[in-house]
């Protein structure tokens, strides 16, 4: 499957950094690979977190990733931890 919008959602707001959360039937590693949050690099900025639960068709698990860069279009997400 691909990034669906619909699926993030905002947590907390304040003081220029948000707090996202994010499910899916992706796997982690999905998630975590390039590009897969390009279609949100307009609303993602760097330091942001992301909690996600992944892969919710099958073995769910919760990650949490932050934003590393989100500039040109392209975002590049990190485990965080």
């Amino acid at each position: 499957m691909a990034f669906q919008a619909r699926n993030l959602s905002v947590l907390a707001y304040a003081n220029g950094f948000t707090l996202w959360h994010y499910t899916t039937v992706d796997p982690a590693e999905s998630v975590a690979g390039e590009g897969y949050f390009d279609p949100a690099a307009e609303m993602l900025r760097p330091g942001d977190v992301i909690f996600a639960n992944v892969d919710t068709d099958a073995a769910i698990a919760a990650r949490s990733y932050h934003v590393a860069t989100a500039t040109d279009g392209r975002v590049t997400v990190a485990a965080s931890g």
